[in-house]
């Protein structure tokens, strides 16, 4: 089982091969012969790759892979391997891993505040041109940090009004319209190109909001009164989980052309930002049932590791039952699961539909976790390791739109 890695959640990222001779067929090969105690992430990375394949295909602009939701080595190989050449980076860590990776990937700088010196070493070591900002002191830096560069592509991020995301941003970032516009006249003159930008916020189930937000970019445009190279819708495109099937990826794109159209802006480019969209199928973890209470189950991952998003926010993930030998009950039941730290608010009360004869030692696959999964662990009372497999088969849940173009072993 060479193939399988251990390491700490605060390791550095560690290379593992992404030849596909060292992939295992299935999720339940490598568990039951690796009989892991320990959380086990499974990497799929043909899903990942095709998925990109898929939006990069179909998404009538540049595709910006938004590398803070997964920047695992193996998962930016799969994206390099399905097309995907630009790259949204959010600190100076993740453009260095980037660029070492990939010399030749674009790399754009798209949080909106950021220290001198990771602007300084985005741009003056690696090579970064593209930076967001929303306030005249965050451009200020970036002109003063470039030493009045004249090669910038810089990027107003305009604010929404909140919306119905299941994440939503419109708190932290974004300039008003009216600032926005101001904006936009004052770094028109020192850019070489110029673009407006926003986020609908994260899973955002209607497809709409993006329309909407065009609208409002066409107003801070025509208020602003020059010339834009780049619009930037940013993420937010959803994906499938147990009780949520989001509309066809199709209808979004369908709206945010519609909407780029009627801006009549034909020299523009147009940008995306996805994350949880290309890369939630391609991952999921593995843990084991360490007790079993009632109709809930102790397990050895949790909140502070790779299951945040089912702490608070609640999100449910697909699970099932993975047990050598005697043949598991036919009953489905919920469960809620607690985590493996002596913290009471590391739970998870799903409900996760599981065999109603669940039992210590068993273990479960949790599944759309390629997306803020294993990149939100912590080292919190020393459960920091985790294994690595890469493994071959489909994901747990399909997303409509995101049906393999090219999946095989």
């Amino acid at each position: 089982m060479s193939q399988i890695r251990s390491r700490a959640a605060v390791s550095p990222f560690r290379r593992i091969s992404g030849e596909a001779s060292f992939r295992l067929p299935s999720v339940d090969e490598a568990v039951l012969a690796a009989q892991p105690a320990e959380p086990m992430h499974c990497l799929r990375p043909t899903v990942i790759t095709d998925t990109a394949a898929r939006f990069a295909q179909s998404f009538q602009g540049d595709v910006l892979y938004a590398v803070k939701c997964n920047p695992e080595p193996a998962v930016l190989r799969a994206m390099w391997e399905g097309g995907i050449r630009h790259f949204d980076c959010a600190s100076a860590g993740e453009v260095s891993l980037v660029r070492q990776m990939f010399p030749e990937a674009d790399i754009h700088f798209m949080h909106p505040v950021k220290s001198r010196p990771a602007i300084r070493e985005a741009y003056w070591r690696h090579g970064v041109r593209d930076f967001v900002f929303d306030s005249a002191g965050e451009l200020g830096k970036i002109m003063e940090e470039t030493e009045q560069a004249a090669d910038l592509g810089l990027v107003v991020r305009l604010a929404l009004p909140a919306g119905g995301a299941m994440y939503d941003l419109s708190g932290k970032f974004g300039a008003a319209v009216d600032e926005a516009a101001e904006l936009l006249r004052a770094a028109r003159p020192r850019a070489l190109r110029l673009g407006v930008s926003f986020h609908v916020g994260s899973q955002c189930m209607d497809p709409l909001a993006y329309r909407r937000a065009l609208v409002l970019v066409g107003d801070v445009i025509r208020r602003a009164g020059v010339a834009i190279d780049i619009v930037d819708v940013g993420g937010g495109f959803p994906v499938s989980y147990p009780d949520i099937e989001p509309p066809p990826l199709g209808a979004y794109f369908a709206e945010i052309e519609g909407a780029f159209d009627d801006l009549g802006l034909p020299a523009a480019r147009l940008w995306a930002e996805p994350g949880r969209a290309l890369v939630a199928a391609g991952a999921s973890v593995v843990v084991q049932v360490q007790l079993r209470r009632g109709d809930v189950l102790y397990v050895n991952d949790g909140v502070y590791g790779s299951l945040s998003d089912a702490g608070a926010p609640a999100f449910r993930f697909p699970a099932r039952l993975i047990r050598a030998g005697a043949k598991p009950s036919e009953e489905p039941r919920a469960f809620a699961f607690f985590g493996p730290t002596c913290d009471s608010a590391d739970y998870m009360k799903g409900p996760f539909w599981l065999p109603a004869d669940m039992r210590e030692g068993d273990w479960i696959e949790i599944g759309q976790l390629g997306a803020y999964g294993a990149c939100l662990r912590t080292a919190f009372n020393g459960f920091d390791r985790a294994q690595l497999v890469e493994v071959r088969d489909a994901p747990m849940l399909r997303t409509p739109g995101h049906e393999p173009l090219t999946l095989a072993a």
